[in-house]
């Protein structure tokens, strides 16, 4: 017999497998609130058998998911190391130092702007939006009702700033999966980040100063606040030299040196500096690492505030990037993510069009596969390649990513993000979303600042060739 000649996808079997993961994302998520990691291993599931469907041997399948896991095994590092990271910036009080200082710059005649600069270093300092609107965001709408202020309108500030961090952070991993889909180094993503990103919080924090204006302010309640630096005074010794960790960290990023060992000076000066300042032994340092670090206040806002962090702690987002990349490595092998790019970008001509399907898909994959992680990776995948066939570096692609696959998601009610905040903060995403100043603006920034080369950036033939040696720029 005629051995099979294993063929590429057409249009109609590519929509098949997406449309099918699709379905069961969304099902699995919104209507029995399962986290993404089974159902997208159906999509696998899926996504294998069309591949044998076209001709496909279960050995060249198995060896493209193992090569989609390849492409992710530096962010994957990255992100277990940066799990380490948080635990022992925890123990050493360097998190709760940021939080306590940046509580300091509340002041109720700014109640907006001052809420969004809180989540904004909140977020920045623990690379997450999702503990900063759960905890900082809480106490802020328990704020706001005090000053009068409309609680759909301080959820907007507290989500702008939130996902500020979450975009920008080195510690997010939403920060480390979109340069790890592209094909670069967190670093460059980040620097390159920094205009657009710089503009669009300008124009956020301009609006929520201008509408805090017209607020009057006659008594505030600050009790959540004096709980939280309360809370953290019990249990910390807070001191500014607890900042410095940080600032080493971001001067290792000025410096352009590699993402793991900057890091890992960052985990190595709070660890030097956990037992002079906190008594904590080394012991608990490696623990705080592996497990992350608990907070047994006793008060609720203050444990959810400070229990975070650990090698263990960053495992599902490592589980996801694992089973996402299998998908990835299955799709692209069998031609099912070329059919679709191809019809994407026939649609739209240039650079600055690529970077609007860029958007586009990201948005897509946001409401249909309601997961953040998910409307990074796949998009990522499907358009590294046509990036770099136009020459573009990867960065122009990372940015695109975070620029609308990190920041739309809390803007979507059915995706977990907007299911999340919405049950955090009391207030439906039809009520905040058009106060997400941030969120909103951040995509037309991007694609804005494109049209005159701001957000655009070409390989050099230094890029080329490493790209071509190691697969990243």
């Amino acid at each position: 017999m005629k051995e099979r000649v294993a063929r590429k996808a057409n249009l109609q079997e590519a929509l098949i497998t997406f449309i099918l993961l699709m379905v069961i994302m969304a099902v699995s998520i919104i209507v029995y609130g399962i986290d993404p990691h089974i159902p997208m291993f159906c999509g696998v599931i899926i996504a294998g058998i069309m591949g044998l469907h076209l001709g496909y041997k279960w050995a060249d399948l198995e060896q493209a998911m193992i090569a989609g896991i390849n492409r992710a095994m530096q962010s994957i590092i990255i992100l277990a190391i940066i799990g380490i990271l948080i635990g022992v910036w925890m123990i050493s009080g360097v998190v709760p130092a940021m939080i306590y200082y940046g509580l300091n710059i509340l002041s109720p005649k700014i109640f907006l702007p001052a809420a969004l600069l809180i989540c904004s270093i909140t977020s920045l300092a623990t690379g997450t939006s999702w503990g900063t609107a759960g905890t900082m965001g809480v106490a802020l709408i328990g704020i706001a009702h005090g000053l009068n202020v409309p609680v759909e309108v301080a959820a907007g500030a507290v989500i702008s700033g939130a996902y500020f961090g979450d975009k920008m952070s080195p510690l997010s991993d939403t920060t480390n999966l979109a340069p790890a889909m592209a094909g670069t180094d967190v670093f460059t993503h980040v620097k390159h980040m920094i205009p657009s990103t710089v503009i669009a919080y300008a124009i956020t924090l301009a609006a929520f100063s201008y509408i805090g204006s017209g607020y009057a302010v006659e008594s505030a309640s600050l009790d959540n606040v004096i709980a939280i630096q309360k809370g953290i005074l019990d249990q910390f010794t807070i001191n500014p030299v607890l900042l410095l960790p940080p600032l080493i960290v971001i001067v290792a990023i000025a410096m352009k040196m590699p993402a793991i060992p900057g890091i890992v000076i960052g985990i190595l000066s709070a660890a030097v500096l956990a037992p002079l300042f906190q008594g904590a032994s080394l012991g608990a340092i490696l623990n705080s690492g592996h497990y992350g670090y608990v907070s047994e206040s006793g008060v609720e806002i203050i444990d959810n505030l400070l229990t975070k962090g650990g090698l263990e702690g960053m495992m599902f987002s490592i589980s996801l990037t694992i089973i996402a990349m299998m998908f990835g490595g299955i799709v692209e092998l069998t031609g099912q993510l070329e059919v679709i790019v191809d019809r994407i970008t026939r649609l739209f001509k240039g650079v600055v069009g690529l970077i609007f399907a860029t958007e586009l898909s990201c948005l897509f994959s946001n409401m249909t596969m309601p997961e953040q992680y998910i409307s990074i990776v796949i998009p990522g995948r499907m358009f590294a390649k046509r990036y770099t066939d136009m020459g573009l570096h990867p960065k122009t692609l990372s940015n695109a990513l975070e620029a609308t696959g990190t920041v739309t998601s809390a803007l979507i009610p059915w995706n977990t993000c907007g299911v999340f905040l919405t049950g955090a903060l009391g207030v439906t995403t039809a009520q905040y979303w058009k106060w997400s100043f941030f969120n909103l603006s951040m995509p037309l920034v991007v694609l804005v600042m494109a049209l005159f080369g701001g957000t655009v950036a070409y390989m050099t033939e230094e890029d080329k060739k490493r790209l071509a040696e190691t697969g990243r720029a």
